[in-house]
């Protein structure tokens, strides 16, 4: 289905138009009809899929309609952090370039000054909130705001914002809003305590439902199966000859992320860590240069993982196996990327292979197991039945060479203290149009 056979406002086709819009996503088609319409919706889909575009195109369609001659905060959008709320404010820009409409983003990180933007911003009434719960409420509480005018609330990723904790923050969240709204719910997955959610604050939703995609087949999948001491010897051949493309890291746990982003930086690697401990002004700072490859790596949790868009990423290695097979299709997306290819490479400690056995049956087929260099040694058998205990009940991990980086698996992605990013109403004309913001 075109975009063209929406009807939208002409002002936002001019925009698609300029972005090279013209088909639309399965998601797009089956999801903007029905917010279109008013009715609430819960959405499972994948990042990747064009869910973003899905819920801004309409909301933008009834700001265009409507106006806002209230001046109040008329939609909002909650996000688990601050990096997605950016990348939102970004399709924003982009689809909205010839609308006179305004948008506030909330999120933590920064100084006094990023707080004052916010509050004004939503205190003169922006269209478009674009918000972290921590932080929001932090305004709700000290700012005075009223969002007793909001029209359109959308959850984002909100089975991430559930793992996060956040349960309670959306609950108080959904107090403060009027009664007479239209919510939208986007998940990656629908477990029980996301239909628990829906129950509570949706009326009588539409669900629509996006299987959770295979990865791309222009990625080569493939693992090592080795013992918890022997990845930092895999790290070490891997980048022994300098790669041609840039190279993300994933590890579960901001601590790891830390620990391993130091030893790499001591075997000369030109690396760099993400987590969620950083301020906000370092982490832009880590992905502008990332981006502009002034980094060759960068070590990161799986906050990464989801909302940024980086093109030319050449290799995926996952140092731990993720939890969730979800978790992987999102960490090794971010590879072969804008019909480029790309290589996923993860490594499978004994204790891990039972969660990557789950992956396989995700996945629907095997990964291929890598042989082991030499210089690193022989590794475990695969034998994921297992469940990762070696035979005689002792780690024979942890008899060749001492223990490697550890660390459990903190909540992660919670948002820092500060930012900013408001912008008054009226019809914004820079030189060129924004381009299109990832997913």
């Amino acid at each position: 289905m075109r975009f063209d056979e929406l009807h939208l406002h002409e002002d936002i086709m001019q925009g698609l138009e300029a972005m090279n819009f013209e088909e639309m996503t399965p998601v797009q088609e089956q999801t903007i009809p029905v917010i279109l319409e008013g009715k609430d919706l819960i959405g499972c889909a994948q990042t990747g899929t064009g869910k973003t575009a899905a819920y801004v195109l309409p909301l933008l369609e009834k700001l265009a309609r409507e106006g806002n001659p209230d001046n109040v905060v008329k939609s909002l959008i909650v996000v688990p952090t601050r990096e997605l709320a950016q990348q939102i404010d970004i399709q924003f820009q982009g689809f909205s370039y010839f609308l006179p409409v305004s948008t506030t983003v909330v999120y933590g990180g920064g100084d006094g000054i990023g707080w004052s933007y916010q509050k004004l911003g939503m205190l003169q009434g922006s269209d478009i909130v674009i918000a972290t719960p921590g932080r929001l409420l932090a305004h709700i509480a000290n700012s005075g705001i009223d969002l007793s005018g909001v029209k359109y609330f959308v959850l984002d990723e909100a089975d991430r914002m559930l793992d996060m904790g956040f349960f309670d923050d959306i609950m108080t969240i959904v107090s403060q809003l009027s009664k007479e709204r239209q919510t939208i719910m986007f998940s990656a997955t629908l477990p029980p305590k996301i239909r628990q959610l829906a129950r509570e604050i949706l009326d009588h939703p539409a669900e629509v439902n996006i299987a959770v995609s295979k990865p791309n087949e222009a990625i080569d999948q493939s693992a090592f199966v080795c013992y918890e001491t022997q990845k930092l010897g895999l790290i070490r051949e891997l980048f022994s000859e300098p790669q041609e493309t840039k190279t993300i890291v994933f590890s579960s746990s901001k601590l790891k992320v830390k620990e391993l982003a130091h030893t790499f930086k001591r075997m000369k690697l030109n690396v760099a860590a993400m987590h969620s401990d950083l301020e906000q002004e370092k982490r832009e700072t880590v992905m502008l240069d990332f981006k502009n490859g002034k980094i060759d790596i960068l070590v990161a949790t799986d906050i990464v993982a989801r909302g940024i868009d980086i093109e030319d990423i050449g290799t995926v290695v996952n140092y731990d196996v993720p939890h969730d097979p979800e978790d992987y299709i999102h960490r090794i997306g971010r590879t072969a990327r804008a019909s480029a290819t790309g290589r996923a490479i993860t490594f499978v400690s004994e204790k891990e292979q039972g969660k990557f056995h789950r992956i396989e049956a995700f996945l629907e087929k095997e990964v291929p197991k890598r042989p082991l260099p030499e210089a690193v040694g022989q590794g475990p058998a695969y034998n994921p039945k297992a469940d990762g205990r070696p035979s005689g009940g002792r780690d024979r991990g942890r008899s060749r060479g001492g223990r490697g980086p550890q660390g459990g698996r903190p909540r992660e992605g919670q948002e820092g203290r500060g930012g900013r990013n408001f912008r008054r109403k009226g019809n914004r004309k820079p030189s060129t149009p924004p381009k299109e913001g990832g997913n």
